[in-house]
């Protein structure tokens, strides 16, 4: 049997999967979920918060920095970076399904009540912070930060942008955008939903041609639904439901993925869409922007079946 070698992957932006939210989620399902990420070629993830109230991210917070913990003594598991918070300090015009009304404005005082060591990367509409006092804040405490949930085109103040093309202001030939914006600078990460819903796949081929590909990281934005029986959830405090594989409020507004990135890879390979080694090159480009050493790997069959995974 031939067996194919590529990096393994790094699930930088979701918000759940097997039915388990990182919103609600106790200790004991998380690891749950982190075992199952490994024998899905994930070793590494940042459990990813949406807009909630302040006590519900803040227990969140104490959770994953416990699971952390619990985790670097296991083997064979996925471990955690720390959290992405892609919440709160976004803007209301490109809300997309977060709750407006836990919507904080971008205060040093506010990134305080919820402040601690494990987050790793903030999502902002840069916009709203037009003297850079909470970029330059967030910047201080070694915190990567993207442009997200935003109509800002003036993106020089931040390391990336979050989930390109959704929520955001869109490529227009007559007006400065985020898009554009984030495409032409090189030094950007960009994040790339590629699960077929999110982005059509013409356009992730054209960002591929465009960005630098060390600065494209492949996402599965995936949510509590995947991986899981359920054909509709509770999510930042709308009712989502699944149908043909897209997940959507019932106005039709379309939410996270029901994919994780093993998946979505295995979907566009199997589409003849992009080249396997290609994507797990992008699917793990998140090493890059922590400045972490990625010696770890997957083998593949060709059905593309995992056989092994490790480092």
């Amino acid at each position: 049997m031939s067996l194919i070698k590529t990096n393994a992957i790094i699930e930088q932006h979701l918000h759940g999967a097997y039915g388990v939210d990182f919103l609600n989620c106790s200790l004991e399902e998380l690891v749950f979920c982190a075992k199952k990420f490994f024998e899905d070629g994930v070793v590494m993830f940042l459990p990813t918060l949406a807009t909630a109230p302040i006590e519900v991210l803040q227990r969140q917070i104490k959770i994953i920095k416990s699971a952390m913990g619990l985790l670097e003594k296991e083997y064979k598991t996925a471990k955690i970076l720390g959290v992405n918070l892609e919440a709160c300090f976004i803007s209301p015009a490109k809300k997309g399904i977060h709750d407006e009304t836990q919507l904080l404005d971008l205060s040093v005082c506010n990134f305080k009540k919820l402040e601690d060591e494990v987050i790793r990367l903030v999502t902002i509409a840069p916009e709203m912070d037009s003297a850079g006092v909470f970029v330059n804040y967030l910047h201080s405490k070694k915190i990567k930060v993207f442009a997200g949930h935003t109509m800002a085109h003036d993106l020089s103040s931040v390391d990336g942008v979050t989930h390109l093309f959704n929520a955001m202001s869109g490529i227009n030939h007559r007006e400065k955008n985020t898009v554009t914006s984030a495409l032409l600078n090189d030094n950007l990460y960009c994040e790339l939903i590629a699960d077929g819903f999110h982005v059509d796949y013409d356009n992730v081929k054209l960002v591929l041609k465009v960005k630098p590909l060390d600065k494209v990281i492949l996402i599965s934005d995936a949510l509590p639904i995947a991986k899981s029986n359920k054909n509709e959830m509770e999510f930042c405090s709308k009712k989502i439901y699944l149908r043909d594989g897209k997940a959507t409020d019932v106005n039709g507004v379309i939410a996270g993925s029901s994919m994780l990135l093993t998946d979505i890879i295995r979907k566009l390979v199997q589409n003849n869409i992009l080249e396997l080694q290609l994507l797990c090159e992008l699917a793990s480009n998140t090493s890059r922007l922590f400045g972490l050493k990625n010696n770890n790997y997957i083998l593949w069959d060709e059905d593309l079946n995992i056989v092994e995974v490790g480092g």
